[in-house]
This record gives C-alpha cells, structure tokens and sequence, in this order.
C-alpha cells in the first residue's frame, strides 16, 4: 500500500510553474511570428490600391491619347488637300475674270481677244507659281534623250535636228511631285535623220 500512494504522489505531482510559462511562451512565440499585424496589412492593401489606381489612370490616358491621335490622323486624310484646293480656288477666279473680258458689250473684238489671253497668261504663271510651292515641277523633255521611266512616246518620227532616241515634240508635259512621277510626258520621239530611200 505505501507503494501505492508513492505511485499515486508520483502521478499526481504538481507542476511546476517555470514549466507551465514556458509552454505557454512557446504557444504565443510562434503566434508573434505568423505575420505582420492588421494595422501593416491594411497600409499595404492602401499602397496597393493607390498603385493601382494610377496604373488604371494611365492605361485609360494612353488609350484616350490613342484615340485623340486616331481622330486626328483621319482629319489629316480627309483634308488633306485643303491647302492646295484653296490655292486652285484663286485661279478659278483669274479664270473667270479673264473669261469676262471676252464678253464686255462694245469694244473691239482684237482688244477682247487680247485682254483675255493677257488674263489666261496671268493665270497660268499663278498657276505655275502654286504648282511650284506644293512641290510640283514640270519636266523637260524636248532635245532630252528619251526616258521611259519620265516619258510615254506615242509615236516616232524621223528629225535632221533632233538626234535619234531624243524627244521632237511634246504633247503634253510630265510633272514631277518632289522626286516622285507625278505624270509621264506625252512625247513623240526622233529616229534620227530620215533615209534616202524613205525620202524617194
């Protein structure tokens, strides 16, 4: 019986407190160490709204600026040509007016003929001169050797002046839009001086 009560001492022994604050410190040490408190939490989750928010800000200015750039692009095409029909409007206007001369009650009929072509030789140089400044210039091409790259030939005729493969005449004339074909001369092309048995 005594060894019984040993026994019972030994299973019933109290313990002791260091031990019991330990397991407790244990319990709470990897409670501290789980992560950072709410009130981090929540900042991080403030930070990351914010960036947020500024990316969004920014992909909705690039896909306006996008839109902006798009709508102005097609005025540019759409009006492209704005300039040089405003110039053209100039000459329809000398036109006119050189037209009116013909027409004048009284007069003499050579004086009229000679205010108009005096009005249609001012046209042409404006013309001439708005051509110029949008970039337009006319090609030369009689005496020049033929170049089919500037130059269509419609036909072929033989010429003592004019070497062969060379332009004779022109019947209408190539333009060029800065370095660029904006149309072929129409010309007619010397085979050289005619042969004698063509000539008989």
């Amino acid at each position: 019986m005594a060894e019984e009560t040993k026994n019972e001492m030994k299973e019933e022994a109290p313990v002791p407190p260091a031990a019991e604050e330990a397991a407790e410190v244990e319990v709470l040490e990897p409670a501290a160490e789980a992560g950072p408190s709410v009130a981090e939490l929540t900042q991080e989750l403030e930070t990351v709204r914010a960036k947020l928010d500024q990316v969004t800000r920014f992909a909705a200015e690039a896909e306006n600026s996008k839109k902006r750039m798009e709508r102005e692009r097609e005025k540019l095409i759409k009006y492209a040509g704005e300039n040089i029909l405003r110039d053209l409007l100039g000459t329809a206007d000398n036109l006119e007016r050189a037209l009116e001369q013909g027409k004048v009650a009284g007069g003499e009929p050579e004086q009229k003929l000679t205010a108009m072509l005096a009005g249609v030789e001012l046209t042409k140089k404006g013309l001439d001169t708005m051509l110029e400044r949008c970039g337009v210039t006319a090609l030369a091409s009689i005496g020049q050797p033929f170049n089919p790259d500037q130059m269509d030939a419609l036909t072929m005729e033989a010429s003592e002046e004019i070497p062969a493969n060379h332009v004779a005449k022109e019947f209408a004339k190539g333009y060029l839009f800065k370095d660029k074909v904006l149309r072929h001369a129409q010309v007619v092309v010397s085979s050289g001086p005619a042969k004698k048995d063509e000539a008989a």
